[in-house]
């Protein structure tokens, strides 16, 4: 331990060694075992709300408490001290001639950060502040590192993510976004269940065949005892999917997924995904669902349907518009959705793009757009140039995709350059994917087929050939609508953060030299 820490901190872990022995001496183990919390600081706050102290004495308790010391007042022979229990904080009043000699020299040996408990009645100081008088006080563990001075948090962000436990504890605020992390996956349970889905659990280890579901590269593995090559599910889809065809109608699974992509403010390469399957159902069902679902969430976790995210209001009250990304793609590059879609100058429109973006990231994409199919070319200009117009103060529907984006949607029956596809963003984030499923077999293995094609031709993110999936389709999947939403984004939205690390209590990151 000692190699880790600067001079003046191994000077206070050295002091609180001593400290810790000292308890021994006066018969307290300084790293204790259970001790029943009777009482909650909030229960004390509840039960007086602001009762003066005639009113609190005559019925005063006692109270029994135990948290983390947060501050020390120290007055000789009393001393105030700040006592936070997982419903919050109340002051706690140490007075050598109500706890005891032995009680106060226990006191003694406290330090912030420590694991403290204390009983007694309730009380209101002079200054108006509630109290628990201790009439008992004893430390449980004792903390042997410091916490961050004054009490204002961590400065260094990337300590916030390294030492979360340290950032629960003195950072403003974080405990409570991963409060409102716990209520939205609470609420989508209710939601769902209310509404007759199912939850499962599907593997997580996929045999390099069934890493399919997304468009991305899994990380892999090997099972010894097997022999077995493996990857980390990409997603949850197939195997859901196979289970609708097993007859459970409605299925939803809240579970985590591996992509071996770029760190960003919004990726993370583990993260976690809800995706649920309704049969009997179109991507237009899903729509209505997603709305109600996403103006039940804000509610919930914000208590109103309009949330702030970075400074913007975003109205979560349905209908949500819906935009064309065929037209807006389209549109960006100069053509019509048919001349696009046909790739009538497509290619000229392309090259004419990407010299007005220059050097940038944007002309690489629309450069390579230019080598591709009619329909991923309009997807990518869509991303280059539509993207950041829709609108930030409402979620909004992005609709009409084409087939070559969409590997395990359903063909428009209109236009079968088309799929029956959505997507939802929100402040310029996705953050759900739906569409109506593909259930014919034979149209199935054609889209895997040109997966295989295109992995052949460099696409390390083409899907595998799924044969059992397949197989299963050939037993007959009723007509089904499916999606997936991003959990973490979608707690970035409803938190106010800013980065997804902010709302992954331990994200991934680069080792310290």
């Amino acid at each position: 331990m000692a190699e880790e820490l600067g001079a003046t901190e191994r000077e206070i872990v050295a002091q609180r060694l001593r400290k810790a022995e000292e308890l021994r001496a006066l018969g307290v183990n300084p790293f204790g075992n259970g001790r029943e919390q009777a009482h909650l600081a909030r229960e004390v706050q509840d039960r007086y709300g602001d009762a003066p102290a005639d009113e609190i004495a005559k019925a005063p308790g006692p109270w029994s408490l135990a948290g983390r010391v947060v501050a020390v007042r120290s007055f000789g022979k009393a001393a105030f001290l700040k006592l936070r229990d997982r419903s919050g904080e109340i002051q706690v009043w140490v007075k050598r001639d109500k706890v005891g000699e032995r009680g106060f020299e226990i006191f003694k040996r406290l330090d912030v950060g420590d694991i403290a408990a204390a009983e007694g009645p309730a009380t209101r100081t002079k200054t108006g502040e509630l109290t628990v008088e201790a009439t008992a006080f004893t430390i449980l563990t004792k903390a042997i590192r410091p916490l961050p001075e004054k009490w204002h948090g961590l400065a260094d962000v990337e300590q916030r993510y390294r030492q979360r436990y340290l950032d629960l504890v003195s950072t403003p605020g974080v405990k409570e976004t991963f409060e409102k992390r716990a209520r939205i996956v609470s609420t989508i349970r209710r939601f769902l269940d209310a509404r007759g889905f199912l939850e499962v659990e599907t593997p997580t280890l996929h045999k390099p065949e069934e890493a399919g579901g997304a468009a991305a590269r899994p990380f892999e593995t090997h099972h010894n005892a097997l022999g077995l090559d493996l990857k980390l599910r990409i997603a949850t889809e197939l195997h859901l999917k196979r289970l609708v065809v097993g007859g459970l109608e409605r299925v939803y699974e809240i579970g985590r997924i591996w992509r071996n992509e770029g760190i960003d403010r919004r990726h993370n390469p583990e993260f976690t995904t809800i995706e649920f399957y309704q049969a009997f159902a179109t991507h237009e069902d899903l729509m209505r669902l997603t709305e109600q679902l996403f103006h039940t969430l804000a509610i919930e976790v914000q208590g109103s349907p309009r949330v702030t995210f970075q400074g913007q209001e975003i109205d979560f009250t349905p209908p949500y518009p819906r935009f064309s990304l065929v037209e807006m793609g389209a549109r960006a590059l100069g053509l019509t959705p048919e001349d696009a879609l046909s790739g009538r100058g497509l290619k000229e429109a392309l090259a004419r793009a990407a010299t007005r973006e220059g050097d940038s990231e944007d002309a690489w994409k629309l450069e390579r757009a230019a080598k591709a199919t009619p329909g991923e070319a309009v997807a990518l200009a869509f991303e280059v140039f539509c993207e950041h117009d829709l609108p930030r103060d409402r979620p909004a529907f992005v609709v009409d995709w084409p087939i070559e984006t969409s590997p395990l949607s359903r063909r428009r029956d209109a236009d079968p350059r088309l799929v029956d596809r959505f997507e939802l963003f929100v402040a310029g984030m996705e953050l759900a994917n739906a569409f109506s499923e593909l259930n014919d077999p034979l149209d199935q293995r054609g889209r895997f087929e040109a997966q295989i094609r295109a992995r052949a031709a460099g696409d390390e993110e083409a899907m595998p050939y799924d044969e059992d999936f397949v197989r299963a389709l050939e037993h007959g999947m009723p007509p089904t609508a499916g999606e997936g939403i991003g959990i973490d984004r979608l707690a970035m939205v409803l938190t106010d953060s800013p980065s997804i690390r902010d709302v992954i209590l331990f994200p991934l990151l680069k080792p310290r030299e």
